[in-house]
């Protein structure tokens, strides 16, 4: 049976309407949902990313049509299928992840990507001259990719490239900006708080006080 249909036809046996409802309004109704809460959703699939591993290839055109689908599950389901492969992600790969990372956009799908595409880093240090590169893009979804690609690296983290991201952004008036930059280094001060300490120091006239606030929490 098709992959992509199979995967649907179990999702909209398990809709919960009420709950997609829900799902919905929290996502300021910018997509559709079947409502399926987390747990159920990746248990749906869970048999299938098993079997997908074990073929060690990625399925591009079931992805493809995955995620041109209107239910913001199917998008889910994506990244968790990107997460489970990821150790067959190559850097010639970036631009198929970038077709979702420039559609069907919000901070959910967006924080979902970042690390997906950053962890190809630890295999091909291209992705670290494509992340400054994004890191001025004229999409700020795309921007936010850069700025927070190595989150949870702790001490694997690339502090100079990290720098130059994150001065690279100083002084947009985007929430999703400020708010992404100061939880990197929010995150980073687990590891280095000295370094963090440091960074707010050295730049914090020029840094937005979301992006201080949210960078000095454990510090």
């Amino acid at each position: 049976m098709d992959k992509y249909l199979e995967l649907k036809e179990k999702f909209e046996a398990n809709r919960d309407d009420e709950n997609a409802v829900k799902m919905a309004a929290y996502m300021r109704n910018l997509f559709s949902f079947y409502g399926l809460p987390t747990p159920k959703r990746k248990a749906i699939y869970k048999d299938f990313l098993k079997s997908e591993k074990r073929k060690k290839i990625i399925d591009w055109d079931l992805l493809d049509r995955c995620y041109a689908d209107e239910h913001r599950e199917f998008h889910y389901f994506v990244m968790d299928y990107l997460v489970a492969m990821q150790k067959f992600l190559k850097f010639d790969d970036v631009p198929h992840i970038e077709k979702y990372i420039k559609t069907n956009q919000w901070w959910d799908t967006i924080d979902g990507l970042d690390r997906i595409v950053g962890n190809i880093a630890f295999t091909d240090e291209r992705i670290n001259d494509l992340m400054l590169k994004w890191s001025t893009d004229e999409d700020f979804w795309v921007r936010r990719i850069a700025i927070d690609h190595q989150l949870c690296r702790k001490e694997r983290t690339n502090t100079e490239l990290l720098e130059k991201i994150l001065v690279n952004n100083f002084g947009s008036s985007e929430f999703f900006i400020n708010k992404a930059i100061g939880w990197s280094l929010r995150d980073y001060s687990k590891t280095n708080p000295d370094w963090v300490r440091n960074f707010v120091e050295t730049h914090k006239d020029k840094m937005d006080k979301l992006s201080i606030r949210e960078a000095s929490k454990y510090l």
